[in-house]
């Protein structure tokens, strides 16, 4: 099951899309004509989480701190938000805590304070946001690792093509996506279309504890009204870091 948005419970209210796909692509040559009887529009419900009732450890914030996660001095990017949303910096662990900080979804620059601590549900970070720290959702960061032109991959069987750089990109982010465990398909770069059509998604969750996910930046040539693909670009999402070459650790 593939899943089209990514709005966790610490991300700003927005409208997503949300794909359901129970089989994996067999060609990545078939032409895609549209997503629109594939896809279902739910509201976002992550603005107005319910009040924890987990208790404050003894430094008087929630949760329990944990010897786990980024450590100090480490950069991350955001990961798997959706183009139209926000990571929320919030001023402690829990998706109840106020807001301080919102972050862009493609924002690469966050510095890991070194500190983690566990909720019911989810692990949670302190980092500096622009000179700023706060605590964000660890689902929704990651290490940026290599990237790659994997074009000649998606080329094997032919010229991919769909209607739209957004069917076009899909196609491409669903290639590389994981069954079981089920991936989340997050649209984090809205389609823009000039000489070239361009988009950008995130295929998170890939049943890998060091590779989170894979960011997919789609290029495709506008051709008699629709999009050829052109070139294939996945960088590496990590979730423990990088080595010297930029591989996932």
């Amino acid at each position: 099951m593939l899943i089209l948005g990514a709005c966790g419970e610490d991300a700003a209210s927005s409208t997503t899309t949300t794909t359901v796909v129970e089989t994996t692509t067999s060609s990545l040559a078939t032409t895609t004509t549209s997503m629109a009887t594939t896809t279902t529009t739910t509201a976002a419900t992550t603005t107005s989480a319910p009040a924890t009732t987990t208790t404050a450890g003894s430094s008087g914030l929630p949760g329990e701190p944990i010897d786990f996660g980024p450590a100090a001095g480490d950069t991350l990017a955001v990961i798997g938000v959706a183009h139209d949303d926000v990571l929320n910096l919030r001023a402690a662990p829990g998706a109840d805590q106020v807001i301080v900080e919102e972050i862009p979804p493609t924002y690469e620059a966050l510095t890991a304070v070194g500190e983690t601590r566990q909720l019911p549900g989810s692990f949670w970070i302190a980092v500096d946001y622009q000179g700023t720290e706060g605590w964000v959702n660890l689902r929704y960061v990651g290490y940026l690792g290599e990237t790659n032109d994997t074009t000649h991959i998606a080329t094997e069987e032919g010229l991919p093509a769909a209607e739209t750089m957004l069917d076009l990109g899909f196609l491409m982010a669903e290639a590389v996506a994981s069954v079981d465990p089920p991936s989340e398909i997050v649209l984090v770069v809205a389609p823009t279309v000039g000489d070239l059509g361009e988009v950008t998604y995130d295929v998170i969750g890939l049943g890998d504890d060091a590779v989170r996910g894979l960011r997919v930046h789609v290029f495709g040539q506008p051709i008699d009204e629709a999009f050829t693909l052109d070139t294939v670009e996945e960088t590496a999402l990590c979730g423990r870091g990088v080595d010297p070459s930029g591989a996932c650790v």
